[in-house]
This record gives C-alpha cells, structure tokens and sequence, in this order.
C-alpha cells in the first residue's frame, strides 16, 4: 500500500500531551504550469514556480492529546475566525491521506484556525498556502516527538504532505523557484515532493515582483480539481505534457543566464497554454473574464512602447499576476494605477514579490 517508506518514522511514546503550533506559508506562481495529474496527487508533468512572499496562509493547530486513540480524526476549522464546516471535508480527505505517515493524527483532538491575507478561492492558490501551511504545522508537531529530524528531512516530508492536500502546495514549503516533478534536466527533482531550483539564479530574477490584479474575486465557476480532472482524455493532452516539459528545459537555463526577453515569451505562452487547455476540454470552460483580456493587451501595449521587462501570467482564474524586475517596481506600479487599475474589482490589486517559503511563528 504505502509507496514512500521514508517517510515513515518509528513510533515513538513519547508524545506531547497538549499545546499549539502556529505558521505561515505563502502562495506560489507556476511560471510553467501543471494541469493534469495521476493518482495519488503526482503531476503528469513537472511545473516550476515562485514563491510569494505576502499572499499567505497564517494558520494554529491546537492539539490535545486523547485519553486513548479512536477511529476518528477529531477536528474542527475555524476560517477567518468562523467555524467552516464546507472546509472539513478536504481537511478529512486530507488526513485520511497523510495518516499512513503521520500515525499519530487520531491520538489527538485539533482545533486549526486558519486566515488569508488574500481573497479566498479566487485563483490565488489558496489551497497551495493553505495546505502547505497545515502540513508545516502538523510536521512542527512530528518533530517535537522526532527532535532528531532533520531540516532537510523535515521539509521534503512537509512538501511531501502538502501535495497530498494540493498538488500545487508543495511548492509552497521552500523558495525563491521551486521545481515539482520528476525532470531529467533538474537534479534531484522528484513527483513525490517540490525542491528547490538546484542552480544559481541570474541576479535579473533577484527580488522579482508580483503584483497581482484582482479582476475577479468570486469562486471560480470550474475548481481547479475538476479542470485537472478534464485532462484525462483529451485531446491535446499529450502535446500539453510535451511542451511543458521542453519549457522547464528552456526556463532553466533562462534563470541562470538572465535572457528577461526569454523568460517573457515562455510564462506568457504557459498562461495562455493552461487556459488553451480549459477552452478546449470536455466539457469546454473560460475562467478568464473580459477585463483579463483587456489587461493582457494592456501590458503588450506598455511593453512594445517601453521596452519593459513586464510580463504577465495567469492561474486557474481570472486573476492577473504581473511579473516584473525589482528596479521597474516605481515605473510599472505607475503604470498600473495608471492604466489597469480599472479593470479591477473595486481596483482592488496586492503588491507581492517573490520570498522564501513557510516559517513558524
């Protein structure tokens, strides 16, 4: 039954009776995208992100240990501060899956609390942040008992954990860029769990930014669970697998060498590829609105008359990420409140830049 032994560690009696555990973890951006994955949770193919910095999930899980272990995972959820039971579900499902490697989950009761810096399910990773965010938390839990652990062991089981709850959370655990999947040009790279890019990364892509316009903050109409669904069996899947994989290929070496242009051409394609991907599904969908269309050629407009390195690119939603260098931070925010703002909702947008990861608080 259980494929990743390695993750599992002994037994051991000497558990913490009660306390709580609080951390935050950020949101990740794929630069190339995954869409598509096989059981249990691993990617058809690999993906290659940023992490955020500001959009994040700050999350506290309060354990008490039972008097004697049950049949049950004993929980509740709390999100912004309201009891959430819609969450309790992916929570169940959730534990259910990490249960063969967190023995210890029934032995307690937990209360987690959990809240966004950023709206909810309005495709800015939120399950990323929040997963991974938990996994964090109930790893901060295994080490007390395993004070042996190790850093590394330690974040390549919480990533690994996070993408039981959400492919995309494991990307979440460490930063800069993450790399989640197995690739033949990306050493150590694995479908189990996200690394760490190997490679020094090109001063160009050092405190990059990601301002991200809220163009529509609504529930996505097609979760993205559904859309990965929707790659079994279609027809273009295969040729989909292929070009991701030649870009992570190509992004590798534009992220050491620093070709900006480079970079553009390859996460403006992978946006427009993932949406390709949902326009052209059985059953068909268009998570983009009007207003994202406008933006797009909004920013080819300020590029082509500029000369910036601003790009853009979207996830599972309307939502537009703009990428940008570090030194264009003053000259695109400009341009943004200039020129984009009113294609927001409520010209509402967050200033992001990329970071490092999920820590404890």
């Amino acid at each position: 039954m259980n494929d990743y032994p390695q993750f599992i560690l002994k037994p051991t009696e000497d558990i913490p009776n009660e306390g709580k555990i609080s951390c935050s973890a950020p949101s990740n951006i794929a630069l190339v995208k995954y869409w598509g994955k096989r059981p249990v949770q691993l990617p058809e193919n690999a993906s290659i992100s940023f992490t955020l910095d500001h959009c994040k999930t700050e999350t506290t899980v309060w354990y008490a240990k039972k008097e004697e272990a049950g049949n049950t995972f004993d929980f509740e959820l709390f999100f912004e501060g309201a009891l959430k039971p819609s969450f309790r579900p992916k929570i169940q499902k959730f534990f259910e899956r990490v249960y063969p490697y967190l023995p210890f989950l029934k032995q307690y009761t937990f209360r987690i609390e959990t809240s966004n810096t950023f709206p909810h399910s309005s495709g800015i990773a939120s399950s990323a942040s929040g997963m991974s965010a938990l996994s964090y938390c109930l790893m901060g839990l295994e080490k007390k008992m395993h004070p042996e652990m190790t850093e590394e062991a330690f974040l390549k089981k919480a990533s690994f954990l996070a993408r039981l709850g959400s492919g995309s959370a494991c990307r979440s655990i460490e930063g800069p860029v993450e790399v989640w999947g197995a690739h033949a040009d990306i050493t150590g790279s694995d479908d189990a769990y996200a690394v760490k890019f190997p490679y020094e990364i090109h001063d160009h892509f050092s405190g990059y930014r990601d301002l991200i316009l809220l163009v529509d903050k609504g529930e996505k109409q097609v979760s993205s669970t559904v859309g990965h669904d929707l790659m079994h069996g279609h027809p273009f899947a295969k040729q989909r697998f292929e070009q991701a994989k030649e870009n992570i290929s190509k992004i590798k070496e534009v992220l050491i060498n620093g070709d900006q242009d480079a970079f553009i051409k390859i996460v403006e394609s992978e946006a427009l590829s993932l949406h390709a991907m949902m326009m052209t599904s059985m059953p068909y969908f268009i998570l983009m609105k009007p207003n994202t269309l406008s933006i797009i050629n909004k920013i080819w407009d300020y590029r082509k008359a500029t000369g910036s390195k601003v790009c853009f690119t979207l996830d599972a939603g309307a939502n537009v990420h703009v990428l940008y260098p570090e030194k264009e931070k003053e000259t695109v925010l400009e341009f943004v409140k200039k020129e984009l703002v009113g294609y927001c909702q409520k010209g509402q947008y967050i200033c992001d830049k990329i970071g490092t990861g999920a820590k404890f608080l």
